[in-house]
């Protein structure tokens, strides 16, 4: 694969618009398209903002009528703020696409960047993404005096996380010893080249996912490298890390196209 470049767009009071980064992919995009560039990471910050992907429900998003920006990625609704680190590799993928194979090898550069730090994270099945495990179920504290068998997330169709206070917050599954995300992923792939990319929490305030329901996933919470490691960490801390783990990662893959299942011949028609 050939080498992969990273911009440093725009950090800390130079943190970039959500929609100016975005038009920012798009013609970097076009230009790796049309083979003008190598493959290119964009990393940066933006202001708060959430974001929708094309999955999202009406019931996910802000109560309050808060502005969200939907876009053309895949996966439902986060936020993305000071405090989290954002990146977008552009990179251009052999046809048809592996969409699932990208997506693993950007957590896997995730997962290791976090190691680094000294935080354990995983994949969940069935979840995109990087995730602190929480403790077994029979192991957390129980929700409002109930046990989890009960837990209302999971039991009642009508129950709003959104509605409930800190004691469903999103923000607070460290507390109760629950899985939470460290790290989002959601990409777009057209003409063969990514798009969007990843956002891992470095230390952001996480309140701001209490607004919404993250990523679509109601008894899961978000977690950042600054509450698993009860100190501040910078952006600038784990940039180099990130960068390093991406390019490992990235540019050594072996790339293939997706394996297409050749369909099975029909049946005869009876005679």
């Amino acid at each position: 694969m050939s080498e992969l470049r990273f911009v440093h767009v725009g950090f800390g009071p130079e943190a970039v618009e959500y929609r100016r980064a975005w038009d920012m992919q798009r013609e970097v995009h076009a230009a790796r398209f049309a083979d003008e560039v190598p493959d290119t990471c964009l990393l940066l910050e933006h202001p708060p903002v959430y974001t929708a992907g094309r999955r999202t429900l009406d019931s996910e998003r802000p109560l309050d009528g808060t502005p969200v920006v939907d876009v053309d990625r895949g996966g439902k609704i986060t936020w993305h703020g000071p405090g989290q680190l954002v990146g977008y590799p552009i990179m251009k993928l052999p046809r048809p696409v592996d969409v699932v194979a990208h997506v693993r090898r950007l957590e896997e550069a995730l997962i290791r960047t976090a190691a680094d730090f000294g935080v354990e994270t995983t994949r969940v099945e069935g979840r995109s993404g990087v995730w602190v495990l929480g403790d077994p179920v029979e192991q957390r504290p129980a929700l409002g005096g109930l046990s989890l068998d009960f837990d209302p997330r999971l039991t009642d169709e009508e129950f709003d996380p959104r509605l409930n206070g800190p004691e469903y917050a999103p923000s607070n599954a460290g507390q109760r010893r629950e899985d939470r995300k460290l790290a989002a992923i959601g990409i777009r792939v057209a003409k063969g080249v990514t798009m969007h990319g990843f956002a891992i929490n470095v230390s952001p305030d996480n309140t701001w996912f209490d607004r919404i329901v993250p990523c679509g996933i109601r008894d899961a919470g978000v977690t950042s490298l600054a509450n698993e490691l009860g100190r501040e960490v910078a952006i600038a801390e784990v940039l180099p890390v990130v960068e390093r783990h991406l390019q490992d990662v990235l540019e050594n893959a072996e790339l293939r196209p997706r394996e297409i299942e050749e369909a099975a011949p029909a049946a005869p028609a009876p005679a």
